[in-house]
Order: structure tokens, then sequence, then C-alpha cells
């Protein structure tokens, strides 16, 4: 009995082993057959491109800018000042109020004045009276010396009597100008049109031609000027725009970000400044709204050239490394490639380029910091990511 239960056990083992090899060899043989046929590519493996934003290479004028700080000044200022003495009776302006040349400010008393021109006059009157009588007393004097009836000298003292008496009347005049040219002085008119401010005196303050306080300051504000400087070596490139016409002006903020007026350049101080290496100079606006007002701090930008038909960028295409200068240029492939730059001119967000760029290329913008060359590129033009509602206010034009 016991020879007979062992054979089945042994057949059954064998069976299993036989069935584990034959799963094992066909496990291996199908991973072989797998590896050696191609698999399609999806991609997958492939970086992704980088996004970026781009801008196109073009050919277009760029103007030169030189900029600076100035101060706007009242084209004339004049303080007025009584120029006779008085008691003020009246004071017909306003303080802060838009006056016109020849309106009447402040009204001294008059009387002492018309009392002196009427003395004048009537002392000419009196006078005149004189000369008439002495012209009469003449002719007489004449008609008998022709009849020997008077001495040639007595003839001689009545024509110098005549002569006198004229000189008188002259002299008289003379006073009569004088006394009405100060009782004129005491009506004050406005000099200029413009601004007044604060009123220095009140009525019934005695004012006197000797005071050196004034009664009030008035400012004209249309035209006005802008003195500002800039670097001495511009002297040359200034003078030269000067004498090829127009030298045109803005007028900016004081931080640069908003325009308030265009002028013109009116005048190059005829020196330079050795202690700060600068020039001065004037421009004049209009400032019809007179948003430019005494005494406010402005920046200036003055154009002194007009580059023509010149390759620009966008500012921010412009890359610094240790090389030097360069930029992503995007190829058609969007494929990115390094190349190196020379810069001219900057200003107003643009740079033009003197060598390594054409026109018509596009060059990345913003996102170069993920860029090396030869990566590929998802570029996004930047005139479609900035609309007008969100693009920044323009920069602050940079000297060259």
């Amino acid at each position: 009995m016991g020879s007979f239960q062992s054979v089945p056990w042994s057949r059954g083992w064998a069976l299993v082993v036989i069935s584990v090899a034959l799963a094992l060899g066909g496990y291996l043989g199908w991973r072989h057959i797998g590896e050696g046929i191609p698999r399609k590519s999806d991609g997958a493996d492939k970086p992704p491109a980088i996004p970026v934003t781009v801008a196109r290479v073009r050919l277009a004028d760029f103007p030169v800018y030189l900029t600076g700080l100035g101060t706007v000044e009242p084209y004339d200022t004049v303080t007025v000042r009584s120029r006779v003495d008085g008691e003020v009776i009246k004071v017909a302006f306003k303080q802060g109020q838009m006056v016109k040349e020849g309106d009447i400010l402040v009204q001294i008393d008059p009387r002492p004045y018309q009392a002196a021109l009427d003395q004048a006059l009537a002392k000419k009157d009196q006078d005149e009276a004189n000369l008439k009588n002495a012209q009469l007393d003449l002719q007489r004097y004449g008609s008998l010396a022709k009849e020997n009836a008077v001495t040639r000298q007595q003839l001689d003292t009545q024509q110098a009597t005549v002569d006198q008496i004229s000189a008188q009347i002259k002299g008289d005049q003379a006073a009569i100008d004088n006394a009405q040219t100060q009782l004129n002085y005491a009506t004050i008119r406005s000099p200029l049109a413009g601004k007044v401010g604060f009123r220095l005196v009140d009525p019934g303050n005695i004012v006197h031609a000797a005071d050196t306080t004034g009664i009030v300051t008035i400012v004209k504000l249309q035209p006005i000027s802008v003195v500002f400087t800039a670097p001495e070596e511009s002297v040359s490139a200034i003078n030269k725009a000067l004498a090829a016409g127009v030298v045109a002006v803005t007028a900016l903020s004081s931080d640069g970000l908003h325009t308030l007026s265009e002028g013109r350049l009116a005048l190059v101080n005829n020196e330079v400044d050795q202690a700060t290496g600068t020039i001065q100079m004037k421009a004049t606006f209009e400032n019809k709204d007179n948003i430019l007002w005494p005494g406010l701090s402005v920046s200036t930008r003055l154009l002194i050239d007009t580059l023509k038909q010149v390759v620009i960028v966008p500012e921010d295409a412009v890359q610094r490394g240790p090389n030097g200068l360069y930029a992503f240029v995007v190829g058609s492939d969007n494929k990115v490639e390094v190349r190196d730059l020379k810069v001219g001119q900057e200003g107003d967000g643009q740079s033009v380029i003197l060598q390594g760029l054409s026109s018509g290329e596009t060059v990345v913008t913003a996102g170069q910091y993920r860029l090396q060359s030869g990566v590929f590129v998802q570029p996004t033009d930047i005139s479609s990511s900035t609309t007008p509602e969100s693009a920044p206010p323009s920069p602050v034009v940079k000297t060259p």
C-alpha cells in the first residue's frame, strides 16, 4: 500500500513545476518581443515651450531729448508802490483776482495834488495876463521910438520885460505838467495784465513814495516762463538746435508722469555755472489754462534732435550680460537665439539699435529669465497684451 500512494504525489509536483516554467518563459518572450516593436511618440518627452512677450523690430524716427528739473517763474513780476505820499482812500481790487493793464488798483487822496495843479494853472493865467499887457506896452514904445518920443534904451527894456514874462509862462506850464503828473500818481493803476497777490495796505493807511514794502505784487501768467538746467556737455547740441529753428520744450509734473504744457526754448544763459557744471535756460509757455503756476517745480524735456528712420526696439528687449548688451531673437520656428547688440540713444521706453538687429525681426521683451539659446518659446505680441486702458504711463525720457 505504501508504494502505491507515492506515485501520484511525485507526478503532481512535476506538473506544477512544468506549468511555472512555461509561464515564466512566455512572459520573458513577450517582453523581448515588445521591446523590439517601435512605439509611436506622443511628444510627452519634449520640454514645453516657454511663454514670453515679444515685439517687432521697426524703423521709425526717434526724438532725442534732454531732461532736467525746472521752476516755473512769472513772465513779468511787478511790485506796485506809491509814487506820492498820501492817505489810501480806496482799494479797488480783490486779493487774488486777475486784472488788466490800466485797471485802477488804489486811490490815494487827490485833494492836495488837485490844489497844487489849480495853483499852477492860476499862476500861468496871471503871467499870461501880464505878458499881454507887456506886449501892448512894447507896441506903444515901438511907435513912440519911431517919432523919437522914447529912447532906444526904454524900448529894449520893455522887450526884455516881454521876454521875461514869456519865460515865466513856460515855467508855469512845467509846473502844471508836474502837478498833473502828481495828481495822476494819486490813482494807482495796474502796469500789466496778471494776477494780484496779497494786499499789503488797507484803506486809511498813509503811504509814502519812499516805502519799500509796496502795496501789492502782480505776476503775469500768460505767457509764463520755466527756468531749468542741462549738463554743460549738451551746450553745443542745444545751440545747434536753437540755431536750426524753434526748439520744443515740454513741461511735466515733478514725477515726470504727466504732461502739463508744451512751449519753446526762449533763452540759453551766456555762461555755464562752474559750481554745478550746468547751463541754465528759460522756456516760454502760453499757459492758457494756467496749469503752470509761479514757484511750481516741474520736470522738463527739451527736444534737441530727431534721428530719421533708425532701428528701434522696446527698451525692455535689451539685456545686459557679462559680455555686454544682447537680446533674445525669436525665429520662424519659435526657437530663440542670443544676439549681441550695439545700442545708441535710449528714451521714452525705446532703444535705438546701431548693430545686431534688423527691421521686421522679433525680440523677447518679457520672460527672458528662463531663456537660453535654442529653447522653444510660446510668443505673445506686446501690442495684443497691452490695451490702451491698461497701458502704463510713458516713462521719463533719459538724458543721452
